[in-house]
């Protein structure tokens, strides 16, 4: 990417409570979620659009929300120094990334970019947080869709890591 490529979001704007539940019933995240939860979750999240090829967060930012692709791709990846843009994974609708933020007090691990001009659907740690504060059901059950969402990818990850030990391409 350019590095005078834009920053942030176009626009932002709310989204219709029912879009944002029926959004949510598709996200591996929340899926899993009762209705109830999702309606109140849904009244958290804001629409952002960003172009393609802007940055949405930044390696080492402070990490405050969690991303929903409504449209669009968006891009993880690291800097390597001496070889440049390594992505990580091209993420498209109905993915959901910045989720570890929610988790821990960490800086974010990657950057994010649109990969492709995007939507997003975006929640604030803090808005979340006052909300499983007062609705401990609501907090204990996406606490157990975390573990599985985080279960799965570590996974993942382990079946890459044999994959290259394997194929001697660690």
């Amino acid at each position: 990417p350019a590095p005078d490529a834009p920053s942030g979001p176009v626009a932002q704007s709310s989204v219709a409570p029912e879009q944002a539940i029926e959004l949510l019933s598709k996200i591996g995240l929340f899926a899993a979620l009762q209705p109830t939860y999702l309606r109140r979750i849904a009244t958290l999240g804001l629409e952002e659009d960003y172009a393609a090829d802007a940055l949405i967060f930044k390696e080492g930012a402070v990490g405050d929300k969690v991303y929903l692709i409504i449209s669009g791709a968006v891009r993880i990846s690291r800097t390597v120094p001496g070889m440049g843009e390594e992505a990580l994974a091209v993420l498209r609708a109905g993915n959901h990334f910045g989720e570890m933020a929610l988790i821990d007090d960490f800086p974010r691990s990657a950057d994010a970019r649109a990969h492709e001009a995007c939507r997003l659907f975006v929640i604030r740690k803090e808005d979340l947080e006052d909300l499983l504060f007062v609705d401990r059901d609501l907090a204990y059950d996406l606490l157990w869709s975390f573990v599985r969402t985080l279960s799965g990818r570590l996974r993942e990850t382990n079946d890459k890591m044999t994959f290259m030990a394997v194929t001697s391409k660690f």
